[in-house]
């Protein structure tokens, strides 16, 4: 065998450049530089704007229907809701039926916050140098792939 070679089958599957979680993080680390600019126009920090996302997608929504979209736990979400409150984006509301339960809905600064971000969408486009049915595909891609190691 020659042990010349830089590497072999099995040395190449831990190289870093090979890694699927790598080449994730790093993107994702990339996506958040790309967002950061964009988000402080808007005063949001990225997990806040994800937040107003579902909101802007569906307002009066519970605690835990927010953390289960951001697959997030209360314990991560509730500062951030505080903050989001703080800045007159959103309510939080005990359900009248269940104390246990609490309701999140957009003020009227919330709502009108939905403007300016629409053009936050367009931008990471127009970086990503790529046609929108590929980042669509991409995106769908990484979705299955979430779902399938989440199981």
């Amino acid at each position: 065998m020659d042990t010349s070679k830089a590497t072999n089958l099995s040395d190449a599957s831990l190289l870093l450049d090979n890694q699927l979680c790598f080449a994730l993080y790093s993107t994702s680390l990339a996506m958040t530089k790309l967002y950061k600019p964009l988000l402080a126009e808007l005063g949001l920090t990225y997990p806040q704007y994800l937040v107003m996302l579902i909101l802007w997608e569906q307002d009066d929504v519970t605690v835990s229907a927010l953390g289960e979209r951001l697959f997030l736990d209360s314990g991560t979400l509730t500062p951030l809701l505080k903050r989001l409150e703080a800045a007159d984006l959103l309510v939080r509301n005990r359900s009248a039926q269940d104390e246990r339960r609490v309701q999140i809905s957009l003020t009227a600064t919330g709502n009108a916050l939905k403007t300016l971000a629409a053009k936050v969408p367009a931008c990471v486009v127009k970086a990503a140098h790529c046609p929108v049915p590929e980042l669509v595909a991409l995106t769908q891609s990484i979705q299955a792939l979430r779902q399938q190691i989440s199981n």
